[in-house]
Order: C-alpha cells, then structure tokens, then sequence
C-alpha cells in the first residue's frame, strides 16, 4: 500500500509549482507512517503531513463521504458486473455535485472536548 500512496504523492510533487509548501491531512494509517514514505518525505521537504487524532475518524471528511457513498449508493445495490460497480461509484460524486450544499458543523467543541476526557479517564482507570 504504500507504494500506491507514494504513487498518488508524485503527481502532486509535479503539479505544485516549486517553492510551494504542500500540507497533506492524514489519519493514522500505518501506510502514511511506513519507512519508505518518511524517505520520500525526507526527499520532499515541502510537505508537511499533519495526522488526525488516534480514535477520531469522525473528523476525517473522507470517512464521511465513504459512508454516504456506501449509504445511498452501495448498501442494497444490485450490480450485473465490475463495470456497473464503478459507473455507480464515479457518478455519485457528479450526483452530489449538482446540488452542492456545505457542510455546517453543528457540534459543541466543549462538549466534545469534555466527551474526549470523560473517554480518557474511563480508559485510565482500567489500566
């Protein structure tokens, strides 16, 4: 796998223009970690990788996107070959598109927050 991600940087490195710092939000994927990534990193000084928290995959918008994919598209579908499968996947995005609507985070901070800390100390005291 981290030959494919390392794949999908390259593009990237090519179409930034030089001197451009490049900032890549990534879970906690063994795959963004592997030693042969930090290599390329190190050769690519002008990305800088920030990771989401361990255990908070609701802040990765991807996820989100996944799952409504898998919700409205996928979950329940019936397809007769690979290639309906893939024509059903590449037009949800399209679908989604036509009516563009933004994403309003509704959640109190502090309560996720207090949320977070109730979580840890529940965690600390079994250990």
């Amino acid at each position: 796998m981290h030959q494919e991600f390392i794949r999908f940087l390259n593009p990237i490195e090519a179409a930034i223009p030089a001197g451009r710092v490049i900032h890549v939000i990534l879970d906690n994927y063994a795959t963004h970690k592997h030693p042969k990534v930090r290599k390329w990193l190190d050769r690519h000084p002008r990305f800088i990788f920030h990771f989401t928290p361990t255990s908070a995959s609701w802040l990765n918008a991807v996820d989100g996107f996944f799952a409504k994919l898998t919700k409205q598209r996928l979950k329940r579908g019936v397809f007769h070959s690979l290639v309906d499968l893939q024509a059903a996947i590449n037009r949800f995005p399209a679908e989604t598109n036509e009516n563009p609507r933004p994403f309003n985070w509704t959640a109190d901070p502090d309560r996720i927050i207090a949320a977070v800390k109730r979580g840890h100390q529940a965690l600390d005291s079994v250990h």
